[in-house]
């Protein structure tokens, strides 16, 4: 698989608790090199990054991140005034305990509710596989696909562990069709991120794959 295609579907990604605006930018430039599917940022630089890139290239961030157990009319305000700060794409963090005391109903409605907020754009809905047990992981694909979400994801990259290519063979067996898959967290290689696409991954949220395609230039 050709490079630019694996760039392609990266969400370029920096999410830790100390990114300054200059580094944010910095990713933001090298989304625009490499041409990759969007920059995925914290909610607070936004606005800032989708006025750099003059939609060039799609300004992603998180909701609920990166615990998931917030009130969910704290979510959707925060996915409306991200939405309104240029957001083109949502990623947000389901409850992981009211999943796993079994209200699906609760979970369910989450994710519509922040759908709503959306307002047309794209919903991710993060699971956090490494929390979960496979019997709550086949859960979740059934009530992703119940929902109005356009992708169900794997990881934060804040917890235990990322993605698997196990969890991806688990989501491509049981998501619907018209439902996309982004896998994230600890993709370290290309050979990884490959594995993933042919996996069923339509989506990568990563941070290394442009570091090393910039390394491999400057070899």
């Amino acid at each position: 698989m050709d490079k630019k295609d694996i760039l392609a579907v990266c969400d370029h990604t920096l999410l830790l608790q100390g990114s300054t605006w200059e580094e944010i930018k910095g990713i933001c430039d090298d989304a625009m090199k490499y041409h990759t599917a969007s920059v995925c940022i914290p909610p607070c630089y936004v606005k800032q990054a989708a006025d750099y890139m003059q939609g060039k290239i799609k300004v992603c961030t998180v909701i609920g991140f990166p615990n998931g157990n917030m009130t969910t009319a704290t979510k959707v305000f925060e996915t409306k005034d991200a939405v309104a700060n240029g957001a083109e794409e949502i990623d947000m963090v389901i409850n992981i305990g009211m999943l796993k005391a079994k209200e699906y109903d609760y979970v369910l409605n989450e994710i519509n509710a922040i759908k709503e907020a959306c307002d047309g754009r794209l919903l991710k809905v993060i699971i956090e596989t490494c929390l979960l047990t496979d019997e709550e992981k086949v859960k979740m694909c059934e009530i992703v696909n119940a929902s109005n979400a356009d992708y169900i994801k794997t990881s934060t990259g804040f917890s235990t562990a990322g993605a698997t290519f196990a969890d991806i063979e688990l989501f491509a067996k049981h998501m619907n069709p018209d439902k996309k898959i982004k896998a994230a967290g600890g993709i370290a290689s290309m050979a990884d991120a490959e594995k993933f696409i042919e996996l069923g991954a339509n989506r990568l949220g990563t941070s290394r794959i442009v570091k090393l395609v910039k390394a491999e230039e400057n070899a």
